[in-house]
């Protein structure tokens, strides 16, 4: 199928727990406004939520970061598995992961769509910040997924699986990048139809 399907939706409750509803508006707010403008009495106030019970399940604001990052790295995982779930292929299966891309993009964001929320958060890090490193992590895990997929589908050239994964990652970051300065995910939908494309000419 070379049309994505539906894009999944967003998770909509709202965590009852503190740290549940802490992370919940760290999240918009760190997406909407960026990290450094975000202070902790915005997420407490938006959290509804004492300053103090921040600091009983975050030993900072960093921390706070960091676990914003690694929710955020575990959504778009659940999102890339409800697309793989419906992947009955290889080609599929690397389709998936543009399609977890597109659907993150058409979430409904409180300003819009700003690009990788992770990609933003490390923008605003300093080099060596372990935040930047989890989202290197991530890109890497990513590349890795398409990796896997593509070594299936291309079983006897294990060299060449390889190099199309770090291009089809590039040309999803690319994506990415312009779908963030356009405020829409239409540029993710069309690298998904030059990957696609791109696998058929395999």
């Amino acid at each position: 199928m070379d049309d994505p399907a539906t894009p999944a939706a967003r998770p909509g409750k709202r965590p009852g727990s503190a740290r549940g509803r802490l992370l919940a508006a760290a999240a918009r707010r760190f997406y909407a406004d960026g990290v450094s403008a975000t202070g902790i009495d915005t997420i407490t106030a938006e959290a509804g939520v004492a300053k103090m019970s921040l600091y009983n399940n975050f030993s900072s604001k960093a921390d706070l970061v960091l676990a914003y990052l690694d929710e955020r790295h575990e959504e778009w995982l659940g999102l890339y598995r409800q697309r793989l779930a419906e992947a009955r292929d290889p080609r599929g299966g690397v389709l998936a992961v543009f399609d977890a891309y597109a659907d993150h993009a058409a979430f409904a964001y409180e300003r819009g769509f700003r690009g990788c929320g992770l990609l933003n958060a490390a923008a605003e890090l300093p080099a060596g910040h372990e935040g930047r490193d989890l989202v290197r992590r991530h890109k890497e895990e990513v590349e890795a997924l398409l990796a896997g997929h593509l070594g299936e589908l291309l079983p006897d050239r294990p060299e060449e699986a390889r190099a199309l994964a770090e291009q089809l990652s590039f040309l999803l970051e690319g994506a990415m990048a312009r779908a963030g300065l356009e405020g829409a995910a239409t540029r993710v939908v069309r690298a998904r139809a030059m990957a696609a494309d791109l696998l058929d000419r395999l």
